[in-house]
């Protein structure tokens, strides 16, 4: 019987593509979702929250990595047979949400949502299934201005968390100039979602990669197989050379190297760029409108004392989602850093969005404008963790007072109710184990110091209170063990009275 219990046993395993989150992370993510919160509200973006679960009709076909309908999403049906999937991202139930409530709603409409979002896509490092994001979005305005506001916004919020100004730069493009590309390549008007998710994959893939995914296709490392375009050669050698170009200008800029002395000065030599596009053979109307809506971006960015080495124009950014018909921004950190093993990393993307002016129209057969920006809080996090930018000197792991008699458990629980009525974090040891396992549990849990009463102290009318690391630093230094058991390291006896008071002394030292 015991065999056959042991064999039905459910093993414990993580489900591939997601992750357990522990307290310090926790604690380090809900202090950066304060801190972008504290943002957006000062820009008077209200909060909003959607549900985990949308039907399916309502995401619709937007992932950016697949092209068949509910690909790559967690789906199922429920009791009416009807089908239900988790949201892929907070853009698309938004849309739902300002269709359905549209006659309730202010115009334009400003909210800020930050959630759990998930993707049914194949993991790979720092790739997962369940991930978070902080969007903020104006519903309503089809005004430059919006799309202005949000890019100002995000540099804000990078620099509220503490990325100095020229570690990051919020790039803007629009997808106009690219739509007119196509159409002077003569690019099928079904083809071009794969064109452009072929470019957005530059930074990864590189040339050779992206001219794969321009033709016939490529393999990926583990041997799946992604279908290309199916461009001709000379559509493939002119979206080549955008991209070439598009990336030097970029490259350049970021260099400082771009166009005469006079621009440097003022830091706008990538918005110079737009007046050379004009001339250039992406001279078509919808280009053209692409271009004077960045010129738009540029002048009240400008206004607002936003320079190139905050908000920049860069004409490589393109961003994979289908939904997006305008700007489009992406937030860039420029820093580098070494990692837990020592390797050099650079940040790169921890955010981006830009104007969906088609997507609630999918409900309301209306065209209803609007812009945004998604934060990637997983990866944001993971860079400020590595810059030394997460910690939460607010939180102390918990004063630990050990139970030396448990028939006088109350009494401990008294001691413990005093520490935190003067708002220190502090537990009485719940567990039924003697005093060396209550002093390794302690210090498992990082306590700064336990409070310990036995029957001594108790008849003296004293607690006794051991300073943990003091007491491990100390101890280093003793070479036997009678020589340890003979000291009492980093502890002090005080009067029961004093229990608060001392605590306090002993924490302000840490």
């Amino acid at each position: 019987m015991a065999s056959s219990d042991k064999q039905n046993r459910p093993k414990a395993r993580l489900a591939k593509g997601f992750r357990d989150v522990d307290a310090n992370e926790i604690r380090g993510l809900k202090r950066m979702l304060r801190i972008i919160e504290e943002v957006y509200e000062n820009y008077g973006f209200e909060p909003v929250e959607q549900p985990f679960i949308e039907y399916t009709e309502a995401l619709g076909k937007f992932l950016p990595d697949q092209d068949r309908p509910n690909e790559g999403v967690f789906s199922f049906q429920d009791d009416d047979e009807q089908w239900l999937s988790l949201r892929y991202d907070l853009t698309a139930p938004l849309a739902r949400y300002v269709a359905e409530n549209q006659q309730f709603l202010p115009t334009p409409f400003r909210s800020y949502r930050q959630g759990w979002v998930f993707r049914n896509e194949k993991p790979g490092p720092g790739r997962y299934r369940q991930f978070m994001q902080f969007d903020a979005d104006t519903v309503g305005s089809a005004s430059p201005a919006a799309d202005a506001e949000v890019c100002m916004m995000a540099a804000d919020t990078m620099e509220a968390l503490g990325i100095p100004r020229g570690q990051y730069v919020m790039k803007v493009n629009n997808r106009k100039i690219l739509d007119g590309v196509m159409i002077g390549t003569e690019i099928p008007l079904e083809k071009r979602l794969t064109v452009l998710r072929a470019i957005d994959k530059f930074d990864r893939l590189g040339i050779n990669g992206v001219k794969a995914l321009l033709g016939e296709g490529r393999k990926d490392e583990s041997g799946d197989f992604a279908k290309g375009a199916e461009l001709n050669n000379l559509q493939i050698e002119r979206v080549l050379s955008l991209i070439i170009t598009a990336h030097s200008s970029a490259k350049q800029i970021t260099e400082g190297k771009y166009l005469p002395e006079e621009f440097k000065t003022e830091k706008d030599a990538d918005w110079h760029l737009i007046d050379e596009m004009k001339s250039s053979f992406y001279n078509f109307e919808i280009t053209m409108e692409g271009l004077r809506e960045l010129e738009e971006i540029h002048k009240l960015t400008r206004a607002s004392g936003y320079g190139s080495d905050r908000i920049r124009f860069d004409p490589s950014v393109v961003r994979g989602l289908e939904y997006y018909t305008g700007p489009v921004f992406e937030c860039e950190l420029l820093m580098e850093a070494k990692d837990e093993k020592g390797n050099l990393v650079r940040f790169g993307s921890v955010g981006g969005g830009g104007r969906y002016d088609d997507l609630v129209a999918r409900f309301t057969g209306q065209s209803v404008p609007a812009t945004g920006f998604s934060m990637g809080v997983s990866r944001l996090y993971s860079a400020l963790k590595l810059l030394g930018k997460t910690e939460d000197k607010e939180t102390t792991a918990p004063v630990v007072v050990l139970v030396m008699d448990k028939e006088r458990q109350g009494d401990y629980q008294k001691m413990v109710q005093q520490l935190r009525a003067a708002n220190i974090r502090a537990e009485m040891y719940v567990g039924t184990s003697g005093m060396k396992a209550q002093m390794k549990y302690a210090d498992k849990r990082g306590s700064p110091l336990v409070v310990i009463q036995g029957g001594d102290e108790k008849a003296r009318g004293e607690v006794t209170l051991k300073d943990l690391a003091l007491g491990a630093q100390l101890a280093s230094g003793v070479e036997s063990r009678e020589e340890y058991a003979s000291q009492r390291l980093a502890q002090v006896s005080v009067p029961e009275a004093d229990l608060v008071s001392e605590v306090k002394k002993m924490l302000a030292r840490k």
